[in-house]
């Protein structure tokens, strides 16, 4: 039903479509073009008023390590983002990121916490520890490969979300490596790319840096991080959609979320 909240904690360019933030609380979210993604399945389910369930696969950026609680995560934002975009849809975001994981045990966990549900969409966001540890891009390449072959047989739409621009990633000898894999395995599927990297890229082109974004330990997001990602990664779906009667355009609203407007 619409409006129940069921985010779980334990979550290219386009030419022309501007994502802006007015000022808030946390800061604004900096005005940036970005690609939407290809979701046929998504856009099936809302034309046919079915409930579209998301699986916010992912490590601890997923499951909100370092936001200030968790309304603040980027999964529940993206959440009370497509509810107001979508008013007469069903829409529902699973949090499933756990802490300290990569792709071998992300890939482990695929049936119980991704299959079993039989999601419309999965959102997997993949490689920053990988790139951390030093892990070996083919060895990474083939285990994300192996999983999302597995999602798309099951009949899910898939988005990878490659890493943040963080101090510890940007250190790391492979994580140029692991994004160009998760960007080839994409382009090889036809799944959609959420390109997180380039995002921010963008961002601190236009004077926004990249510390604005991310909290003290340099790993994580900041609250302000995750809420720009997530009203960035709204509109990409959105977009990916395509264009329908029930769909508003994701306005720039400030970057905070009131918990107010998330039931549990």
């Amino acid at each position: 039903m619409r409006g129940v909240f069921s985010v779980l904690l334990t979550a290219g360019l386009l030419a022309g479509v501007p994502v802006l933030a007015e000022a808030g609380e946390l800061g604004p979210c900096p005005a940036a073009k970005i690609s939407p993604v290809s979701l046929p399945h998504v856009k099936r389910a809302l034309k046919a008023n079915q409930e579209v369930t998301v699986v916010a696969l992912g490590s601890s950026s997923t499951a909100g390590s370092r936001a200030s609680d968790v309304a603040h995560t980027y999964p529940a934002i993206l959440q009370a983002e497509l509810e107001r975009a979508l008013p007469t849809s069903h829409v529902a975001v699973l949090n499933r990121g756990v802490g300290g994981q990569d792709a071998a045990e992300m890939v482990a966990r695929l049936e119980r916490d991704v299959l079993a549900i039989s999601p419309t969409l999965v959102i997997w966001q993949v490689g920053a520890n990988g790139a951390m540890k030093g892990m070996d891009p083919d060895v990474f390449r083939r285990l994300v490969d192996s999983g999302v072959k597995r999602l798309e047989a099951a009949g899910i739409d898939v988005v990878l979300m490659d890493n943040q621009r963080a101090p510890a990633i940007l250190s790391s000898a492979q994580h140029v490596k692991i994004d160009q894999a998760l960007a080839e395995i994409a382009a090889k599927h036809g799944a959609g790319l959420f390109a997180r990297g380039r995002l921010m890229d963008l961002w601190q082109q236009d004077g926004f840096p990249y510390a604005d974004f991310i909290a003290e330990d340099g790993v994580h997001h900041n609250d302000r991080g995750y809420a720009c990602l997530a009203k960035a990664l709204a509109t990409s779906i959105l977009e990916g959609v395509g264009p329908e009667p029930t769909i508003r355009t994701v306005q720039a609203a400030a970057a905070r979320v009131d918990p107010r407007s998330i039931s549990p």
